[in-house]
């Protein structure tokens, strides 16, 4: 497993002092971005090659939010390779080793200049060893989006939602989608699911639903084909793995 220490820092807090889901993500995708170009095989390695990795999926199980100034272990290992599949686990956990999140993620190698799927390269898998699977409770990929829900306000995205491939960071649409939980709400596990990416100005149609103890934020387009799936259930329904 590829590991780096942290300290919470006061920016990414909440309110209440404790780490926000949005600054958990981060630390989360830092880490696997650490690993590749600790491996050679990072952004500059991926743009010769003209491929980049694409998240298809995301699920994200909170044990405990860390608080302010709290030390917290990340670390992240992929283990398969499926196609041009690859699925990788995270963790954050304190330094004696106790589980704070654990996360599942299915990623997509894409050819930058077709946008088509493509195999990862024989250097790609032999760089990523594979380890065993973390164990979680592991939720389906699929999101099921209620029918009763409600149509938001239409949100134009802005240069500051984009990552350096100039399409919306994964972690935007989260950020954006969290805007339409209740107040107080406090998420125990996050699913989200990609359908197709985002740039400077496209308009998110967000579609909000409630269904079962689940929160439900879809971010469409104007024919209501998603960008994203999101789904949020809180502590008193969220599984813990």
């Amino acid at each position: 497993m590829y590991t780096f220490e942290g300290r919470i820092r006061y920016s990414e807090t909440d309110s209440e002092g404790k780490l926000t889901l949005a600054s958990l993500l981060n630390y989360f995708q830092d880490c696997s971005t650490f690993q590749s170009e600790s491996l050679g095989l990072g952004i500059e390695y991926l743009k010769e090659k003209r491929r980049v990795w694409v998240l298809s999926s995301w699920q994200i199980v909170v044990d405990r939010y860390p608080g302010l100034c709290e030390p917290v272990r990340i670390g992240t290992f992929p283990y398969a390779f499926k196609g041009f599949l690859g699925s990788r686990n995270f963790v954050m956990t304190t330094k004696q080793g106790e589980y704070l999140a654990r996360a599942n993620s299915l990623w997509s190698l894409l050819d930058t200049d077709t946008g088509k799927p493509a195999m990862p390269s024989e250097e790609m898998v032999a760089g990523y060893a594979l380890e065993e699977r973390l164990e979680m409770e592991y939720a389906p990929r699929k999101i099921a989006v209620p029918r009763a829900g409600s149509r938001m306000e239409p949100i134009v995205v802005k240069k500051h939602n984009l990552d350096m491939n100039h399409h919306v960071n994964n972690g935007q649409y989260v950020d954006i989608a969290m805007e339409f939980l209740p107040e107080g709400f406090t998420v125990a596990q996050l699913r989200a699911e990609y359908k197709k990416q985002a740039f400077l100005d496209d308009v998110f149609y967000p579609y909000v639903a409630c269904e079962d103890g689940r929160i439900v934020v879809a971010l469409r387009d104007a024919g209501e084909k998603p960008y994203v799936v999101t789904e949020f259930l809180g502590k008193e329904n969220g599984e813990k793995g």
